[in-house]
């Protein structure tokens, strides 16, 4: 997948406008359809999608279990969004930049699929057209995952699914229709992607019917639709194809690449070679790797310092008793990893632990690669997701949780419980996910906490970022 999508890279960014421009594809040449699909898997795994660092920074930074991190005047914007001081970032170059690459992305699915229909007037056989419903049905889910998390940022935004409202303009969708529209479209990509995981699918690392059915799962949870939750857990559950990595640790590294427990990743490549040209994110790993001084096995660079760990998560962890996902989410300065790699103390005024997620020890790295993270893939849906969401939906709908939440707790070294309560779901999901894509502040939302936890959210004020204010200026139908 990944030699695909780079050497499709640049094909795409020939085209203006978001436009397929109709004299330079041959639309009779069917073999070639998939090129339009694997564009879109290329533009998100970066800046133009969920590789970006800076979107990342916005997506993580409300949650209890993330601080800012670097030193305190570093795109101090992010405190202000984590203070919910939403007056002040209202023309930040981060929020006005995520909401347009992640519309770039939307815009780039919609032309793709114009140009599958293109190609579908040329389709002789049946397996092709089967095919070419197939790579809609891929493009369609990338656009509702990129919508997804446009509205969980936003609230109320624009539903584009057609190109040709941006010249017209749109106005903005409510949440909850938003979120409708995903599990609709959603259960399109269920009716047509192959039953497989991810890492059976030919193109390795293909999203499935059981991705499809994952990212249902969190729509309809945000919408508080818990019959819906049970089903689409169940499917990916009783389809007996996922399990949880047996290394907490090592799933977040390169031996986890791609595991059985995964339901998507951004795929990205060293091609082990320490000069071929890299398939990189957009300095996703950089942006939480350590500013202190990296003593490794191997060179290894430092990292800017951002997203880092809260006090009240790790403490929180000891509390519980974690050992193992305590090793995996806390990267501490003046210590040594099991790897062998010796984080030292940084500056006065420096963060003293960093987020373990984003590590990749420098063993892991190509001879002659030194960038942190370099060669790791960004670990977006997995299987101890759903295992949570199937536990939580069977608890709210007065049934038993307990097997799907011990077979996490079990990966982790920590003892069964029975009878489980949603707040023991909740909790469970608050440390199985810590600093992973701002899964605990949507916890909070979707189970209406936030104001309880989160100092100076104010309630139906604070839950969504305000659109940038030059989107506001450029389309007036944005207005609050």
């Amino acid at each position: 997948m990944a030699l695909i999508i780079s050497s499709c890279d640049d094909y795409l960014d020939k085209l203006p406008e978001n436009k397929y421009d109709t004299e330079e594809i041959d639309y009779t040449k069917t073999e070639n359809m998939y090129q339009t699909v694997s564009g879109v898997y290329a533009k998100i795994r970066a800046e133009r999608g969920f590789g970006s660092w800076s979107g990342f920074g916005l997506i993580a930074i409300r949650s209890d279990d993330t601080e800012k991190g670097s030193n305190p005047t570093d795109q101090i914007e992010y405190q202000y969004c984590k203070d919910f001081e939403y007056f002040k970032i209202k023309e930040f170059w981060a929020l006005n930049g995520t909401w347009k690459n992640l519309y770039y992305s939307v815009q780039l699915c919609n032309s793709s699929l114009e140009a599958l229909d293109n190609y579908k007037e040329h389709i002789k056989n049946d397996a092709d057209m089967t095919l070419n419903t197939q790579y809609q049905a891929e493009v369609r889910f990338i656009r509702s995952y990129l919508l997804f998390y446009i509205a969980r940022l936003w609230g109320d935004v624009p539903l584009l699914i057609n190109n040709e409202d941006v010249i017209e303009g749109i106005g903005k969708t409510p949440y909850p229709e938003v979120m409708a529209f995903i599990a609709t479209e959603l259960d399109f990509c269920v009716a047509n992607l192959p039953a497989l995981r991810p890492n059976e699918m030919p193109y390795k690392g293909q999203v499935t019917r059981y991705t499809a059915q994952a990212l249902k799962a969190k729509a309809e949870a945000d919408l508080n639709n818990w019959e819906a939750v049970l089903a689409a857990t169940n499917d990916v559950i009783n389809s007996g194809r996922f399990s949880l990595y047996p290394d907490f640790y090592q799933y977040f590294k390169k031996p986890g690449r791609l595991a059985d427990e995964t339901l998507f990743e951004l795929q990205l490549s060293d091609f082990n070679s320490a000069t071929a040209e890299a398939v990189n994110s957009d300095n996703w790993f950089a942006f939480q790797g350590p500013r202190s001084t990296i003593c490794g096995k191997k060179p290894i660079s430092s990292g800017w310092g951002f997203m880092i760990p809260s006090e009240s998560i790790i403490q929180l962890f000891k509390d519980r008793g974690e050992t193992v996902r305590y090793e995996t989410t806390f990267l501490f300065t003046n210590s040594i990893t099991q790897d062998g790699d010796t984080i030292e103390a940084g500056q006065a005024g420096d963060p003293v632990v960093y987020n373990g997620k984003a590590y990749l020890p420098s063993e892991q790295l190509i001879d002659g690669r030194t960038d942190y993270g370099m060669g790791n893939n960004i670990r977006m849906l997995r299987y101890a997701d759903v295992l949570l969401l199937n536990a939580e939906a069977r608890v709210r709908l007065g049934q038993n949780g307990d097997a799907p939440l011990n077979e996490v707790r079990e990966r982790a070294q920590m003892p069964p419980l029975t009878n489980v309560t949603l707040e023991q779901v909740l909790e469970e999901r608050q440390v199985e996910f810590a600093c992973e894509w701002g899964e605990r502040y949507f916890d909070l939302l979707r189970t209406d906490r936030a104001t309880a936890v989160l100092p100076n959210f104010v309630k139906g004020e604070s839950e969504y970022y305000p659109i940038p204010q030059s989107q506001v200026d450029m389309n007036p139908l944005l207005k609050e």
